[in-house]
């Protein structure tokens, strides 16, 4: 298990229009704080983080707020734009609509670490679907897929990096997109 002094830098997405949720989904209630508080709080403590989206008030000591280029290019936009903003060769991607995410990071960087060839760690939720927004990346596989900006492009281009699935269960791979996805994530909060 990787230890949480090891400080794996994770990229938080949290911008986006909640267009399916109604209203600004990371600012929604969960659990006497937000979606989005939710989600950071689970990242372990002494990985840096760094949010892409327009700032916002959060607990977070030290965290860190950048855009993507031209603003609103999407996920895979975010995405490049927070790995660019990081050090290091390993770098954790987590949903800021992913309130229980930040839990499944380490497992996600151990299981990325043991084969150099694999380029990235990906959560699979249990009905055997992945998401590329709650993964562990290497850098050196991202960037040699030549997604120039990712401005507009699909998220699920990360998985040409070659990866592995990591089951985190239905909780763990929860994204807060619609208010039922936020009646379901309060009940796994009361669950856990």
């Amino acid at each position: 298990m990787t230890a949480p002094g090891e400080g794996v830098p994770v990229v938080v997405l949290a911008g986006g229009s909640s267009r399916r949720f109604g209203s600004d989904k990371l600012a929604a209630p969960l659990g006497g704080s937000s979606v989005l508080e939710r989600a950071v709080a689970g990242v372990p403590t002494g990985w840096p983080v760094v949010l892409v989206g327009p700032e916002r008030p959060l607990r977070r000591p030290g965290a860190r707020w950048v855009r993507e280029d031209p603003p609103g290019g999407g996920p895979l936009a975010a995405v490049l734009a927070g790995i660019a903003a990081c050090g290091g060769e390993v770098v954790a991607v987590l949903a800021g609509d992913m309130p229980a995410g930040g839990a499944a990071l380490p497992s996600l960087v151990d299981a990325l670490r043991p084969d150099d060839a694999v380029g990235a760690a990906v959560a699979e939720d249990d009905d055997g679907r992945v998401t590329p927004l709650l993964a562990a990346y290497r850098r050196s596989a991202v960037e040699g897929l030549a997604l120039g900006s990712g401005h507009g492009g699909r998220a699920m281009a990360l998985l040409d990096a070659g990866h592995v699935a990591v089951r985190v269960g239905r909780a763990g791979a929860r994204d807060v997109d619609t208010p039922r996805a936020l009646a379901q994530a309060e009940a796994d909060l009361t669950e856990g």
